[in-house]
């Protein structure tokens, strides 16, 4: 049983669609349970759905709702995947039903050690998607190394992937003129760097005028970036493209991806752009080392430095060859180190650990 309490499906909540897709594949029945109306149960192959009211870290009914599903299916491992109150209550909640738990960690954002170490007790298995996860749940929780493991995130190699050049985002657009596409996909949030790279801009287009930069998702800082753009009298040059359903087929018109983040779990948006072939030029926050090889899979550059940002940035566009010899290079690693087949084994293997413990 798969605990997902996103509404949308951002990154998170799409990897919990990739385990089920996996797991299925290898015989394990799912069941996921998730907020009324979420995105995630209308594309999910578990074989049920239960969906509950969700009210985040103030819903003092969850806990109840939680253990009532838990002890109507008995599954043999309930995992839990996302925060908004459920981490904590999920773990005690399938405590009382009596069901081993296991708690997939996405961020990396500092925890406060003794909650922490309350929240994560009820887990026989906390899982880091990246090494800058695992070193703040070992290093500054304190949590057993016996219980910490970690398994990437993975990609769709064959939905990401690369494609013939076409004019689908310039039609979009209303482009009259051929323009080189920079693309940010993250949420329109403070820690994904946005007005980084916008004060970037003025000094990128004064050496390279015909780049477009497109902003997929969305998010509260919409608003305050369109001012700093119109402030900077960059409107023109900047467009927000909103959450896509069809970014696979969009991102193959991109160019270059900037991730200009100042904390990161991982970074599934640069694991999209390298299977799809795309040089990448991103910060070294959190686990992005783990994706972004320096001048093999694309360019890295010290969080929330801007002259490094810019220089990095600049010299991709530059750099023909190094642009083609990245992309090459980013689509083999997601292909041979990320995909979906290799996370799932990994998870069923964490789950096998855990019953032979409790057994």
């Amino acid at each position: 049983m798969h605990l997902e309490s996103g509404r949308h499906l951002y990154g998170g909540a799409q990897q919990v669609r990739y385990l089920i897709q996996g797991l299925e594949a290898d015989g394990i029945e799912n069941v996921l349970v998730c907020p009324r109306n979420s995105e995630i149960a209308a594309s999910t192959r578990a074989k049920e759905i239960v969906e509950l009211p969700m009210g985040g870290d103030l819903d003092v009914l969850l806990p109840h709702r939680l253990k009532t599903v838990i002890e109507r299916y008995a599954p043999s491992i309930f995992h839990v995947h996302s925060r908004r109150g459920a981490d904590l209550v999920g773990g005690w909640s399938a405590r009382s039903a009596g069901v081993p738990a296991v708690l997939t960690r996405r961020v990396d954002n500092r925890e406060l050690g003794p909650w922490a170490r309350f929240k994560y007790r009820p887990y026989q298995a906390v899982v880091a998607i990246s090494s800058a996860v695992e070193d703040e749940l070992l290093s500054h929780v304190g949590l057993d190394t016996q219980c910490v493991f970690t398994v990437p995130s993975a990609v769709d190699s064959e939905r990401y992937r690369p494609t013939p050049s076409h004019d689908r985002l310039e039609k979009i657009l209303g482009l009259t003129t051929r323009a080189f596409m920079i693309g940010v996909v993250a949420q329109l949030i403070p820690r994904k760097g946005h007005a980084l790279l916008f004060e970037c801009l003025p000094e990128l287009l004064s050496r390279h005028p015909d780049i477009h930069v497109l902003c997929f998702g969305r998010g509260p800082l919409k608003e305050r970036l369109v001012r700093q753009l119109s402030d900077l009298g960059l409107d023109a040059h900047v467009s927000f493209m909103g959450f896509r359903n069809d970014l696979p087929d969009l991102l193959p018109g991109i160019g270059l991806l900037v991730h200009p983040a100042e904390r990161e779990g991982l970074g599934v948006a640069v694991l999209e752009a390298m299977s799809t072939g795309i040089p990448v030029v991103a910060s070294k926050a959190g686990g992005l080392v783990d994706l972004v090889e320096h001048e093999v899979h694309g360019l890295l550059f010290e969080p929330c430095d801007r002259h490094g940002l810019t220089q990095a940035v600049a010299r991709m566009l530059s750099d023909t060859g190094l642009r083609a010899r990245c992309g090459i290079a980013g689509r083999r690693k997601a292909q041979t180190r990320f995909s979906i087949e290799q996370m799932s084994k990994k998870y069923l293997e964490i789950y096998n650990r855990v019953l032979s413990i409790v057994s």
